[in-house]
């Protein structure tokens, strides 16, 4: 995989585009954001084959005691989650997530909200052969190839060293900074995680961005203002022995960033990452409420019972599909049972609901509160009337609407996630009024 931007500079003056960043996903190469979908065959030297996904969550928490010029500054607390879903696209299947970042810094108990930020796209393509190509790059995950793993069989002491990619924003810019390093991992034994058989690994690495030296690292596409990084890394890494995931990553952090201004920020504490599946939800609670709004007949309640896998996916894709028009439609997707909100009336270039949908709202918070402890993915969707950039942001407003109107309805917002597609997912044609009174939707999937 090709990272636009990251360069090694010799000295010399010659300039090396890295570009061998695509992961083979032997043993080598593993990333902590992708590798839950994989299974590892008993042969530690064999490649891990893709079989199809489940759903997982992706959690990446950061407590940072924050010194600016060697004077503390406050605790700097961040939260980086994602929703992982594979779907099938032109081309192929495509892992998919909107990471949200919810940040606080706090000082003498005093909290300092810096607000949560809008969610941020990634997804990415994983070929049968296993390797991975970034489709949509924002910076996260963070960590991209960490942990990788020897290509050899191994014994508790055994060490290894390979190469990862770390992507930062120190002071939270909203510029992303790719660094590349250099990882020495340590098998350290076995233990049980959650009635599960794992291997202990510690992992320990240098940070060294634009040190100097013979070879010195700079990204050219990240923050120009900053100046170097220096500082040092000692994980601790939880790994399963049935799929090689890694459950729990503790890094131990003090690592320094200078700026071009003069300012230096250390950052001394814990990131710690977690893989966490989905709870099993009781679709039978659903179905039966779903047909008692006589929104299902007893054939899509059979369908509903299974979950779809992918050649059937694709194939319904390929496929022309049949414009439907009930004010609610219910669908089985990979990701979870899919609830469409048809032609939904807001006001005008607004996200504001009309009055008179309250009985629909009313029939899907009844729904949605059958789902315990389950995740809701909001997405809007508008008709193509030619601005793009407008259409993202309407779409993405009106799904936020939605999740609002719920929350008032005896559901946690914390459960939402929203998305807008703007008119990029078309169910019908736009040339007429009925088709794009039909792509005017709102799609919320329970997810599992």
């Amino acid at each position: 995989m090709k990272l636009p931007g990251l360069s090694r500079i010799k000295k010399v003056g010659f300039v090396l585009i890295i570009i061998n960043l695509s992961l083979t996903f032997l043993l080598t190469g593993q990333s902590a954001i992708t590798h839950p979908l994989g299974e590892l065959s008993p042969d530690s030297d064999e490649v891990i084959s893709y079989k199809g996904s489940r759903n997982y969550k992706f959690t990446e928490r950061s407590d940072l005691r924050v010194y600016q010029n060697g004077k503390y500054v406050g605790l700097q607390s961040k939260i980086v989650s994602a929703f992982i879903i594979p779907g099938w696209t032109d081309k192929g299947l495509v892992y998919e997530g909107d990471f949200f970042v919810d940040q606080d810094t706090n000082r003498n108990k005093t909290q300092v909200a810096l607000g949560i930020h809008e969610a941020i796209p990634s997804s990415f393509l994983i070929n049968d052969d296993g390797n991975l190509t970034m489709l949509v790059d924002n910076g996260y995950p963070s960590f991209r190839s960490f942990p990788a793993y020897s290509a050899h069989k191994l014994k508790k002491g055994d060490v290894w060293e390979a190469k990862a990619i770390r992507a930062v924003d120190p002071l939270s810019k909203g510029i992303i900074t790719k660094m590349p390093i250099y990882v020495q991992y340590i098998y350290t034994g076995d233990d049980v995680y959650n009635g599960e058989p794992v291997y202990l690994i510690s992992a320990q690495w240098a940070t060294r961005y634009n040190m100097g030296g013979t070879t010195m690292y700079v990204d050219w596409g990240g923050d120009k203002e900053l100046s170097y990084a220096q500082g040092s890394h000692k994980a601790t890494v939880i790994v399963s022995k049935q799929t090689g995931a890694a459950f729990v990553i503790r890094d131990n952090v003090d690592e320094t960033f200078v700026y071009t201004d003069g300012n230096k920020y250390q950052f001394k504490g814990t990131i710690s990452l977690f893989t966490e599946y989905p709870p099993a939800i009781d679709r039978s609670k659903l179905i039966a409420a779903l047909k008692h709004m006589e929104l299902l007949d007893d054939d899509e309640a059979e369908n509903l019972l299974q979950r779809p896998i992918y050649e059937q996916l694709k194939k319904k894709l390929e496929e022309n599909q049949t414009n439907k028009t009930a004010p609610i439609t219910v669908d089985n997707t990979e990701a979870g049972i899919r609830l469409t909100i048809q032609n939904l009336q807001f006001k005008a270039d607004s996200a504001q609901l009309l009055p008179g949908e309250e009985k629909r709202l009313d029939q899907i918070a009844e729904i949605l509160k059958l789902a315990e402890g389950a995740q809701f993915m909001i997405e809007g969707h508008t008709a193509d009337t030619g601005y793009e950039a407008g259409e993202l942001m309407l779409s993405k407003e009106r799904a936020y609407s939605i999740a609002d109107a719920l929350s008032k309805r005896g559901i946690s917002k914390e459960r939402f996630i929203c998305k807008g597609s703007g008119s990029k997912k078309p169910i019908a044609s736009n040339d007429t009024a009925e088709g794009k009174a039909l792509n005017r939707r709102v799609e919320i999937t329970i997810l599992d």
